[in-house]
């Protein structure tokens, strides 16, 4: 038989074979891409490389013929070849043994019971072995018709198993020899290969060779019985086991005498029934030989295959059922039982399907049948060696099974399609006895609640169609391919879309209704996965693009479109489910087409934003703030930010989507916060008030030596002084040229530009919106949502900041040499303030010059402010450089109104209501410095009383410097004391305090 032939190649491939080499139970992902005309391998294990297909069929053969002789212990008669048994043709007849129920003569079978049984077709002919065999004739009859031969159970065997009618008229000889001088004795007390050792020679054969042949094989499998896969484990029996070995090995090497009783072979008796006749429980009467798991298996397999007919493989022949009762007879001697033969004939019938190209789907149907049986077997019983072998037999079977159903697809087409539903069915019933009756895990646990075939089903509809989702994906690629020269060629994701529709509909029609028997819901399980599938390569592509194409609008309408078609096909598949649906359509997030192009929309917008902020960063970097670039008198940069955002919106309004309501909030916010960030960078860095204002120097008293004394000292302490105030100011400060005056005015105006040219934006917004189609009149009614937030308040802040920075930079960096460093440093009528009031109104003229008339009030009011902060400064926080008699006072009051006068201007000035404003420290706090010695340290004796308490009382504490000078402040009054150039300031605070003279 042609399986037959080609087993010994497979057994070679059989540890190589993954799907088959496994023991638990677990799913394979491979194609379905194997041969159909090769048998698998064998599930029940390997065998010694030394035993040939041959040779374990010559052996099966042999225990079939020991094991059909009469059971009564009645001698066989043996009948030459010469004697015609119920046959004109002799050449057609071979040895047999006479009683035996394989004498049993084939004149016309009856229909089989086994076959009827699964399913199975008669063969074409109930003689047709016969003809295939090399010793049955025919005679010619009149009309030359030829006349079929009758037949023997027993010679149908002997053809079915191709052995030659002179080797089974020797073991049928050799048979009759045994039985006349073991009266009575069993045949499963016998050890076959030992009993035809000792009754053949080698003139019984036609040549020496066949003799060689036929003694190694006998040997080999003694060694194959008894020590390589023995029924017992060999244990204790070490030393015998060793001594049989040897034994064999030196027979193998050079054969020994057989055919008569001398000592090799009686030595080789001894030691071979030494180890045969051993059992677990002790018992001697049983005979261990060929019982051994996989070599009985093995042998019983061949035996099986007998089943199938010689000229048609994938038939079983219509006497299987006294061939089943021949073979039963072998149980005894290869310890096969009921349990262990329904798992091999299931795997025979499964495997013959496999061998003989996948065609006979009766074959299928009969090896799920046996399955029914296996299952009921398994559930009955815990041998673990059953187990073993149920499990690697089981788990071949769903491989192979799986590897089709997995992508059946692939597999399956109209012209094969009969066969899915016997594949799904055997896979089935693999999976369920092995995770029902086998695993431990699922005994253990019980969970009533899992359905293995409607898991298993699950498990195949998907891995199907996402493989099957891949493929039509790389036809998609190939078309659109195909068709990118052409006009308008369609974007690889609606192709997509329409092949993933005609893949859903033709799984409804082909497919489904095969898999709804074991899956209610098979139907709406694939369009979940195809949606799933479809779902995952749209979110893809939606992220890859940066806005709105036309090929994305495609492809969101056929998204849109399948949805509604897979939709429809899982709501009509569910309909009679217990939920619903429910379950099957929670497995579908909607594609939701309006929410995606929000989200492309929105994709879009913060690429725009991201580029604009990063134009933003990259253009103040190199931003001059040159006023001379630009007769606007603001940054070239503030130009361009408000084009690109008049580009933007003109580009968000032209965006083909039905929405630009609902997004524009989103535009308009990141709008806003870009140009917060402008506003924000030009600023930054530019400093504050603190930044200027130099540190003030620790309290000291005045000095008040002679005149000649006071000349040196001035002469000597304002160049120290000067030169440290300084180095305070210009450290604070920052001397690039980025950060003069004339940049702190254009940043001023910029900020400006920025925030006159925000409401012409959002009245533009209104404009584009009203204009839009997707607008309502709701929409643009409420401008609310259509203003910049965040940017107007930045302006002003902005502009705040610069135009104080700018003030203090003037005042206390700029002009400190004729401020902090020059005003009332030795003699006061040679150092009054024109100087700085000179170079103020030249700061002032540049001002009016270069900032926009609409924050020029504004800063020149912040520089109004510092110089009267600088004038105070000057006066109460000097440093000992500076002192003050109280006829000083009138030239301070008049260096006061020149202040005032420079920002009057005659009335083209500030107002005076902000002139009055800012000056009021310093019109409150100058008068103090005409006042009496004694009414100074009297009014400042009760505020610092006032303030401290009792715990003043004892000695006055020095009061805190906090910066807000006023008549009511100890440490103002204090001050005046101190550059007051009196006697008795001096020892009020010599006493006081102990005051130095000097830093």
């Amino acid at each position: 038989m042609a399986s037959l032939f080609s087993r010994e190649r497979i057994l070679g491939q059989s540890k190589r074979d993954s799907m088959n080499g496994t023991n638990s139970f677990k799913s394979t992902t491979a194609g379905a891409g194997v041969s159909t005309l090769d048998p698998l391998p064998s599930p029940f294990g390997d065998l010694t490389p030394t035993l040939s297909t041959t040779d374990l069929r010559d052996t099966a053969y042999e225990i079939f013929i020991a094991a059909c002789r009469t059971s009564t212990g009645k001698p066989l008669t043996y009948i030459p070849n010469n004697v015609s048994v119920n046959t004109p043709d002799r050449s057609s007849q071979s040895p047999s043994l006479s009683g035996s129920p394989s004498q049993k003569s084939i004149t016309s079978a009856a229909a089989s019971k086994m076959k009827k049984a699964l399913g199975l077709r008669s063969s074409s002919s109930a003689g047709s072995p016969v003809s295939a065999g090399s010793g049955a004739g025919a005679g010619a009859g009149s009309g030359g018709k030829v006349k079929k031969a009758v037949m023997t159970v027993g010679e149908l065997m002997r053809i079915q198993m191709r052995v030659s009618e002179a080797a089974d008229s020797r073991i049928r000889r050799a048979l009759l020899r045994i039985s006349a001088g073991q009266v009575g004795r069993r045949v499963e007390m016998m050890v076959l290969p030992l009993e035809l050792l000792q009754q053949f020679k080698s003139s019984d054969f036609t040549d020496q060779q066949e003799y060689d042949t036929w003694q190694k094989r006998n040997l080999k499998m003694l060694e194959a019985g008894l020590l390589l896969h023995p029924h017992v484990p060999l244990g204790n029996s070490t030393s015998a086991s060793q001594r049989l070995q040897k034994i064999i090995h030196n027979a193998l090497e050079k054969p020994i005498e057989t055919g008569r009783n001398n000592e090799p072979l009686q030595v080789l008796r001894g030691a071979v029934m030494s180890l045969a006749n051993r059992s677990a429980d002790g018992s001697s009467e049983s005979c261990h030989w060929a019982d051994g798991f996989p070599l009985n298996l093995r042998l019983y397999e061949i035996l099986l295959e007998t089943c199938f007919d010689a000229n048609d493989e994938s038939s079983i022949i219509d006497e299987v059922d006294e061939v089943m009762e021949l073979l039963k007879k072998t149980w005894g001697i290869l310890g096969i039982n009921q349990m262990l033969h329904n798992i091999c004939f299931s795997w025979i019938l499964f495997n013959r399907f496999v061998a003989t190209g996948q065609t006979d789907n009766d074959l299928l149907y009969a090896a799920d049948c046996q399955l029914v049986e296996v299952a009921k077997d398994a559930k009955t019983t815990k041998d673990p060696t059953y187990a073993k072998i149920l499990n690697s037999t089981l788990t071949s079977i769903l491989g192979w099974a799986e590897k089709r159903l997995l992508a059946y697809h692939d597999t399956f087409d109209n012209g094969n399609i009969n066969s899915m539903q016997s594949i799904v069915s055997l896979g089935v019933s693999a999976a369920k006895i092995l995770v029902e009756d086998i695993s431990n895990e699922y005994r253990r646990r019980r969970k009533n609640d899992t359905d293995v075939a409607r898991s298993r089903t699950d498990t195949y509809i998907r891995s199907s169609l996402r493989t099957a989702f891949a493929q039509i994906m790389e036809k998609a690629d190939s078309s659109r391919r195909a068709s990118r020269n052409q006009p308008n060629p369609l974007p690889i994701l609606a192709i997509l879309a329409k092949d993933v529709g005609e893949l859903a509909t033709k799984e409804k029609k082909m497919f489904s209704p095969i898999l709804k028997r074991w899956h209610p819901l098979a139907a709406g399980v694939a369009v979940a996965t195809l949606h799933v599938c479809y779902g995952n390569e749209l979110k893809q592509f939606i992220s890859g693009i940066t806005e709105l194409t036309p090929d994305a609008v495609q492809v969101l309408r056929a998204a849109d479109k399948l949805e509604k078609d897979l939709v429809q096909i899982a709501v009509e598949d569910s309909v009679d489910s217990d939920d619903g649906g429910k379950a099957i359509i929670r497995e579908m997030p909607p594609f939701e087409a309006e929410a995606a192009i929000a989200n492309l929309v929105k994709g879009w917008i913060k690429l725009r934003l991201d580029r604009l902020k990063e134009w933003v960063d990259r253009n103040l970097q190199q931003e001059v703030w040159n006023p001379r670039a630009n007769q606007e008198g603001y940054a070239p940069s503030a130009v361009e930010v408000l084009r690109i955002i008049d580009e933007t919106l003109d580009a968000f309004f032209q965006l083909p989507i039905p929405m630009h309501p609902a997004l524009l909030p989103d535009l308009i916010v990141g709008l806003d916060r870009c140009l917060q960030y402008y506003t924000s960078k030009a600023r930054s860095g530019c400093g504050t008030r603190n930044t200027f204002v130099p540190t003030m120097p620790a309290l000291t008293r005045c000095a008040t030596e002679t005149k000649f004394h006071g000349v040196f000292k001035k002469k000597e302490k304002p160049t120290n002084l000067q030169r440290r105030n300084s180095q305070v100011a210009t450290t604070n400060g920052n001397n690039n040229n980025d950060f003069g005056v004339p940049q702190l005015c254009m940043r001023i105006n910029t900020l400006q530009r920025i925030r006159t040219e925000l409401e012409v934006v959002e009245k533009r917004i209104i404009t584009l919106l009203r204009n839009s189609e997707s607008a309502h009149v709701e929409d643009f009614s409420n401008g609310l949502s259509k203003r910049f937030e965040l940017t107007p308040g930045a302006c002003l802040e902005g502009i705040q900041q610069l135009c104080e920075s700018a003030a203090y930079k003037i005042v206390f960096h700029d002009l400190s040499h004729c401020l902090w460093d020059g005003l009332y440093v030795g003699e006061l009528a040679s150092s009054t303030i024109e100087q700085f009031i000179q170079e103020l109104e030249q700061n002032l003229m540049v001002i009016a010059e270069t900032v926009h008339e609409q924050v020029r009030t504004r800063l020149v009011a912040e520089i109004m402010k510092a110089s009267f902060e600088g004038f105070l400064l000057v006066l109460l926080a000097g440093g000992p450089s500076r002192s003050f008699t109280r006829q000083d006072c009138q030239i301070i009051e008049d260096d006061f109104k020149s202040i005032i006068d420079l920002f009057w201007a005659n009335g083209d000035g500030l107002p005076m209501d902000v002139i009055n404003k800012f000056s009021t420290t310093v019109r409150d706090v100058i008068p103090l410095f005409r006042t009496e010695t004694e009414t100074i340290i009297e009014r400042f004796r009760r505020l610092t009383l006032e303030t401290y308490g009792s715990s003043a009382k004892s000695r006055l504490p020095l009061p805190a410097t906090t910066g807000q000078w006023s008549p009511s402040d100890p440490n103002t009054l204090l001050r005046v004391l101190c550059y007051r150039n009196e006697d008795a300031a001096s020892k009020f605070l010599k006493k006081t305090y102990n005051l130095p003279k000097k830093l």
